[in-house]
């Protein structure tokens, strides 16, 4: 077991528990693109360890969340209405049409290139958004059913093949479709809907035979104490400079994506 051991897969893995407890941000928007860009991890091996790796770590924060009773189920239920069954159609359409040659690493890194800039629009743009939305026109309870399905199928179209969206997007989206919860809460919500996505995103691939179980532990020894000492940092830590820092980084990391 100890040959499997990699220090550099832990640090990295360290370093993102960190930022992703001192900013809130889903850890696919900072893990994945590392794998790829720095470890030269097959793009379909690194979304599929890192979906099965996301499900672990937010499993511990879903608990938190709802013990605090910051989890509404009732919107969960309705994300999971649209991302389970698209995650399946669309694992099924990657497995299917990813054999017939090799333009498949090409599509994922396009579309993980994508989202990383669209979570950096996200993430700096979520508190005017939240501001935006709270001083204009709800949609009640029953007009935000369809909305939250699609906003769900998209989510599980677009974790499952970047294993990103589930964090900042989410949470944007939601802020404006249910602005008179608490961000707390619609925080929560996410993070527990993006447990049993992830889970099914990530067994599909392994299913596949895009996980490295390695590779994943190597991570998760770094992640899981790193989330912990990035959230005991969080209160201290400047928003105003984390969040520019971090759209900055989710940039450029898209841009390499893109451009590779």
């Amino acid at each position: 077991m100890l040959e499997h051991l990699d220090l550099l897969h832990g640090i990295a893995g360290l370093m993102v528990g960190i930022l992703v407890g001192l900013t809130g941000v889903g850890g696919g928007s900072l893990m994945t693109p590392l794998l790829i860009l720095m470890f030269g991890i097959k793009p379909e091996t690194a979304v599929g360890t890192d979906l099965l790796f996301a499900s672990i770590t937010k499993m511990a924060g879903s608990a938190v969340h709802h013990q605090r009773e910051t989890v509404d189920w009732h919107i969960m239920r309705r994300l999971a209405m649209g991302s389970v069954p698209a995650a399946i159609v669309t694992l099924i359409a990657v497995s299917t049409f990813g054999k017939l040659g090799k333009e498949t690493g090409h599509v994922i890194m396009t579309v993980l290139g994508v989202m990383l800039i669209a979570t950096a629009v996200a993430t700096l743009a979520q508190k005017k958004i939240a501001v935006f939305a709270k001083s204009h026109d709800r949609l009640d309870d029953r007009e935000a059913l369809i909305p939250t399905v699609a906003l769900g199928v998209g989510l599980g179209v677009a974790v499952s093949i970047s294993s990103v969206g589930a964090g900042a997007i989410g949470v944007t989206v939601l802020l404006v479709l249910y602005p008179a919860l608490r961000v707390a809460r619609i925080v929560g919500t996410d993070i527990a809907h993006a447990v049993p996505l992830t889970l099914v995103a990530g067994f599909g691939h392994w299913f596949i035979g895009d996980v490295d179980l390695w590779l994943l532990l190597n991570l998760l020894l770094g992640s899981l104490p790193g989330a912990v000492i990035g959230s005991m940092l969080s209160s201290r830590a400047p928003d105003h400079l984390l969040r520019p820092a971090l759209a900055a980084v989710l940039v450029f990391s898209g841009w390499k994506l893109l451009t590779s």
